[in-house]
């Protein structure tokens, strides 16, 4: 299949691209940009007069809820909330039941997801067996069976010294550790920042020094084993310059922050909305604009879109009882764009937070329209704007603080190895 992608303006990244540019698709690759290859005769023709074409976007941290928990998504149904959002590839946690902490899960997710044909899946492998933070789980064998790194999700090790052989090990053969910065003695209970709004509403708080001093532990020891680290979902004014030292120093280290926090914060708790019970809590303002120059000045690497749906019953209950979480996948492009355009910036710099720079975090080939490279594409229209509303999400959790939000940014098309995936109605 040949397919041209006409009168579009390219903007990509990684390769500084930002112009009106054809692209032109044979055999699952981009063959060629600007100027069409010799004999090349296209087979369908899209036209993307007055759209953006970039790299397919890359999302650092989604659970796509199977195996196990497929009354409150699937597979299938996640994937396809993933195309209509642009994001082609992903990299999914691996707190799943069972635990993502064996070579045979890891295969049979990678046949499932190749099977549907729709986005990439990449498996973070359990770091720790059961993610129990005792034993370490089989890094190299996942490493076989298809992880791109290690997690614990939302689970810390509260041992040290085996978060440090883990390191070491990781150090050993490259392996790159994802791990979301939370003391959980000082977490224990909480579900709301630890701040006024909690107060006033008899919610039990969570401080931000639980961020710091979990992180203050995992910098030293990257710093002591050289493990490349990458810190999932940053929260705090004090992680950002906590962070931004460690790079100083030459730690191996990146990070990434929730589309979420860069638009709410712990006001929009409100009248106890539990589309708002997430993890990290939403924090203050001076947390949500520390973490938005964070992402100006390269501290904070990339956004991710922390796509955790729930069944809807699980957002019912009281606040302190909500199934943590909110969907976000359909929505990591339209309020990265928001943000960019909030605070000034050129797209492309906002494209790279959720393409490019993901995708080196996680060592894969995507995030750039390189000749060669897979056609992994999102078509998108900058100016049209489109009301959020959750029955008409494709994913099978419904659960967003944004519901009713009327915001720009909707995907047209989304291409993955040359053949389109998603078209807008």
């Amino acid at each position: 299949m040949k397919i041209l992608i006409k009168n579009g303006r390219v903007i990509d990244p990684k390769n500084n691209i930002d112009s009106k540019l054809d692209v032109f698709i044979a055999a699952g690759k981009i063959v060629g940009l600007g100027k069409s290859p010799d004999s090349f005769v296209a087979n369908q023709t899209i036209d993307a007069s007055g759209l953006i074409v970039c790299p397919g976007l890359v999302d650092l941290s989604t659970r796509l809820r199977e195996p196990g928990n497929e009354y409150k998504a699937t597979l299938e149904s996640e994937l396809q909330a993933a195309v209509a959002g642009g994001v082609t590839s992903l990299a999914c946690q691996p707190d799943t039941n069972p635990v993502l902490d064996e070579p045979g899960l890891v295969e049979m997710l990678k046949h499932r997801t190749k099977q549907l044909n729709l986005a990439r899946v990449y498996p973070l492998g359990a770091l720790t067996r059961q993610l129990q933070g005792k034993e370490l789980a089989e890094m190299g064998a996942l490493r076989e069976a298809g992880c791109v790194g290690y997690s614990q999700a939302n689970i810390a090790i509260t041992d040290t010294q085996v978060l440090w052989r883990a390191m070491e090990y990781a150090t050993t053969f490259g392996f790159t550790l994802f791990l979301h910065a939370e003391e959980p003695f000082l977490a224990k209970g909480g579900v709301a920042h630890d701040g006024e709004v909690a107060s006033r509403l008899g919610l039990k708080g969570i401080p931000s020094a639980a961020e710091a001093l979990a992180l203050a532990s995992i910098l030293r020891i990257a710093k002591e084993t050289g493990a490349r680290v990458h810190i999932s979902r940053l929260s705090t004014a004090d992680g950002v310059d906590m962070i931004r030292n460690a790079k100083k120093q030459g730690v191996n280290i990146s990070c990434d922050v929730s589309a979420n926090q860069l638009h709410l914060t712990e006001h929009d708790i409100a009248y106890f909305d539990a589309n708002c019970h997430l993890k990290p809590p939403l924090r203050t303002q001076r947390d949500k604009e520390s973490l938005s120059a964070g992402l100006q000045d390269g501290t904070v690497d990339a956004i991710c879109s922390d796509h955790t749906p729930v069944d809807d019953d699980a957002k019912l209950a009281p606040f302190a009882e909500a199934e943590l979480g909110a969907t976000g996948l359909e929505l990591l492009l339209a309020l990265t764009l928001k943000w960019a355009q909030q605070e000034k910036l050129a797209m492309s710099h906002a494209i790279a937070c959720i393409s490019s720079a993901s995708a080196r975090i996680l060592g894969i080939p995507a995030g750039d329209l390189s000749v060669n490279a897979d056609a992994d594409i999102c078509i998108f229209d900058a100016n049209e704007y489109w009301k959020v509303e959750p029955k008409a999400l494709k994913s099978q959790g419904k659960n967003t603080p944004f519901s009713g939000l009327e915001i720009a940014g909707k995907v047209k098309v989304t291409l993955v190895h040359g053949q389109v995936v998603y078209q807008s109605e």
